[in-house]
């Protein structure tokens, strides 16, 4: 087990190398001088753009600028603005505020794959069961952000029954909404995999035997089927968690949710390079971060799957 450690671990190293290499120079190639841009309509004069230029490396050539933000990042120094703010206090302040509405989703997101997973399952070709996978069907069809879109005009604007924008108030209550759209786009694959599960336990040796000994399906049902089929549901909503906090940009900025993702989608319109890759770079590390922990999680479940 420990070797399979050392090696998840050391396969993450090349991946996060190629991910901020790609990162830092697709903003490199970005048109546009970032530090004209900082002075808006204004024409700094030459002394003042050079000075600019070099305070922030970008008179240096790319490779250069690569390897020191590099040797930053290992020191713990994510860099400043052209504003002059720590990217690490932006991050600071923005990251628990997409945590929470990560965490809400992910937890509305395993409730429904649960509930509607083993109903379907326990009934397999009853109208529930069908009326469940033609609801999956749909939303499963729905692009994301127009879901978002439609929840905020008819729940937000037209009933009134949620703050249309979340803003500077990010509590559990404002930002509910679109924790629940965001779990209503997900939970389809959990829900099958639940649903799937559940009509393979129920014909397994385990549960037959459990049956014959005389335990009562509502004891055989949580013990034995619900408890077994939890495991492949845990195992993709452990793994959509990276994913989706990498992915909040658009719900973060249809809803006005000043999380990680709202900050890198102004940074990049500004062209704050330093903000940019620092927050792709933190991202990377905690989508690998959970990427190694599902594994992990799949090798104690399975001891087949460590290759040792």
């Amino acid at each position: 087990m420990l070797m399979y450690v050392v090696r998840r671990l050391l396969q993450a190293i090349p991946v996060f190398l190629g991910t901020t290499f790609l990162i830092y120079f697709m903003v490199f190639s970005m048109p546009g001088n970032p530090v004209l841009a900082l002075f808006g309509d204004k024409t700094p004069s030459p002394a003042v753009l050079e000075a600019v230029t070099a305070q922030y490396n970008l008179d240096k050539p790319f490779m250069v600028q690569y390897f020191l933000y590099l040797k930053n990042l290992f020191t713990g120094d994510l860099g400043v603005t052209f504003s002059g703010r720590e990217v690490s206090d932006i991050l600071a302040r923005a990251f628990p505020i997409t945590l929470k509405l990560v965490l809400m989703a992910v937890v509305i997101e395993l409730i429904l794959a649960v509930v509607l997973g083993l109903i379907s399952g326990l009934r397999k070709g009853g109208i529930v069961d069908n009326a469940n996978l033609i609801t999956a069907l749909v939303l499963s069809s729905v692009p994301p952000f127009v879901a978002l879109f439609v929840a905020q005009y008819f729940i937000g604007i037209k009933l009134g029954w949620s703050p249309v924008t979340v803003g500077a108030n990010s509590t559990w209550g404002a930002m509910l909404l679109p924790a629940i759209v965001i779990a209503l786009t997900i939970y389809v694959i959990g829900m099958r995999l639940m649903r799937g599960s559940v009509i393979e336990a129920q014909s397994a040796e385990y549960v037959r035997t459990a049956a014959a000994k005389g335990l009562s399906r509502r004891r055989i049902i949580p013990v034995h089927i619900a408890r077994n089929s939890l495991i492949p549901v845990l195992t993709n909503t452990a793994a959509s968690f990276g994913a989706l906090i990498a992915g909040t940009t658009v719900t973060e900025g249809i809803f006005n949710i000043p999380g990680i993702g709202k900050v890198l989608f102004d940074a990049i319109r500004l062209q704050e390079n330093a903000t940019v890759v620092s927050f792709v770079t933190i991202l990377t590390l905690m989508y690998v971060t959970m990427n190694i922990l599902v594994d992990l999680l799949y090798a104690v479940l399975d001891p087949r799957i460590r290759y040792v």
